[in-house]
């Protein structure tokens, strides 16, 4: 059961409420930004809450079990401290989120409602959406590992232990290609094999994109010229002369790990576990053996 302040309880047992909702998001990134649904600017529990995205929130959705509490909040997108650039490139993604009533009249007077992390954010125009996600939202999520023939860690993680900040793994490039691609023809890979960044990581350091990752589908070489898939388009145009950093990608072999990484002994998978081939196998009548017996080989 939530305690209110003696303050808001008093506001709310006298019949006429002036609250609004407030949002504080910090980002991964460290980056603690405030929303309100209110008019004009609040500040709160240390916190400037800003009314310049014209913030509104849906009614949210909340239980006593673990379910999942859900609540969409919608704004336009400002010039200031929201803007499209941070929300394409991924920003927003997973933050952390605090939800506030604040009595407006008196700022000091406020309660957290709601904690947890935005889920998909997205734009139209010049709108966006949020999707907010309780606490109890994690519960849904796998915490462990799975017996699988490929490696379950990801390339250069604490448990993969490639250093992909070594030359060998790491390379500098520059676009040939301009506009919105999926498709970027790039120079200075010329020094490693045909195929060796695919499923890497594209990261723009320059231009309008700079700062952007993007996973990279697939490496082709043609006549000496490469060109990166993506899987998805580039959130903004492109230009001839953009920098990027490229690194290797891993297809979670044990042979990728054993001849590209020569890291066999931080390999995460099981490649020898027995496959459902192993369970739908049936036994067939084959020739006589030496001494005259049947012999059954697995299908």
């Amino acid at each position: 059961m939530k305690t209110l302040p003696p303050a808001l309880a008093t506001h709310l047992g006298s019949g006429v409420t002036t609250l609004c909702y407030c949002w504080r998001v910090t980002r991964r990134d460290g980056t603690v930004l405030g929303f309100t649904e209110y008019d004009r600017d609040l500040t709160y529990a240390g916190t400037t809450f800003s009314a310049a995205s014209g913030f509104t929130a849906s009614e949210i959705q909340q239980s006593l079990d673990l379910s999942v509490d859900n609540m969409n909040a919608a704004g336009a997108l400002s010039g200031g401290d929201l803007a499209e650039a941070d929300i394409l490139a991924g920003r927003y993604d997973d933050a952390a989120v605090e939800l506030f009533w604040v009595n407006w009249v008196h700022p000091s007077q406020g309660v957290t409602i709601a904690a947890g992390n935005l889920g998909e954010v997205t734009r139209s125009g010049l709108a966006f959406s949020a999707e907010f996600r309780s606490i109890a939202g994690r519960l849904n999520q796998k915490i462990g590992t799975t017996c699988e023939r490929f490696c379950s860690a990801r390339l250069g993680d604490e448990r993969c232990k490639v250093d992909l900040a070594a030359p060998a793994y790491h390379a500098t490039a520059v676009a040939e290609t301009a506009g919105i691609v999926s498709e970027v023809t790039v120079a200075g890979l010329a020094a490693y094999k045909p195929d060796w960044f695919t499923f890497g990581t594209l990261t723009f350091t320059s231009g309008s994109n700079a700062g952007i990752a993007l996973d990279i589908k697939a490496q082709i070489r043609t006549s000496g010229v490469d060109m990166l898939q993506l899987w998805m388009p580039t959130p903004f145009p492109v230009t001839v002369g953009d920098a990027a950093s490229v690194t290797a990608g891993c297809r979670k072999s044990l042979a990728t790990c054993r001849t590209k990484f020569n890291n066999i002994a931080n390999f995460r998978g099981f490649p020898h576990i027995p496959g459902s081939d192993v369970v739908t196998r049936y036994g067939v009548q084959g020739a006589l053996d030496a001494t005259g017996g049947s012999l059954f080989a697995g299908n």
